[in-house]
């Protein structure tokens, strides 16, 4: 079976961390695919769906590129799996981000951060129903899977749910 893993969030949230983590776990990330700090990102996705290859992509799921890979992934027939990462608040997102800029770090300007922040909801909403496994992280003090979804339905595999993972509850 062919795998397209899918690791979501808005900027600062530890999407290329998490990616580390999981790449320790799991042997079935194929080609790692970073679309912040990688100018060919479109092509290398477009060259591994022509292949037929499992990759991960990182993504803040806001560009029309990434919900037309996914729709071109399912067309070819592969699994979608997305690891989505979530902090509190767009100002956790921001401090982030100066943290790692501070530490040598890449930047992203604090206004599409917010922007990001302000739609991750609707962005989330519209790659879901592609997806045939996602699984949620809160990461405000490490990686805490919280949630999974999986045939439209969220179940929260936590006692004590983050907000944001209540939002996207009562947004399905």
């Amino acid at each position: 079976m062919k795998i397209y893993t899918i690791i979501g969030g808005v900027n600062g949230v530890g999407k290329s961390s998490l990616t580390g983590v999981l790449k320790a776990l799991r042997n079935d990330m194929g080609i790692i695919i970073d679309c912040e700090n990688c100018e060919n990102a479109d092509a290398l996705s477009d060259g591994c769906l022509e292949k037929g290859v499992d990759f991960t992509q990182e993504t803040t799921l806001s560009g029309k590129k990434t919900l037309k890979t996914i729709i071109d992934a399912k067309e070819k027939n592969y699994y979608i799996r997305l690891y989505y990462v979530a902090v509190s608040s767009a100002e956790e997102s921001i401090s982030r981000i100066e943290n790692r800029v501070r530490k040598g770090g890449h930047s992203i300007p604090e206004e599409d951060v917010r922007r990001r922040y302000k739609k991750r909801l609707n962005d989330l909403m519209a790659v879901l129903p592609y997806c045939n496994e996602v699984r949620f992280y809160d990461n405000e003090n490490g990686f805490n899977e919280v949630g999974e979804y999986r045939s439209g339905e969220l179940s929260i595999t936590c006692s004590t749910p983050p907000q944001w993972l209540l939002e996207i509850k009562s947004h399905l």
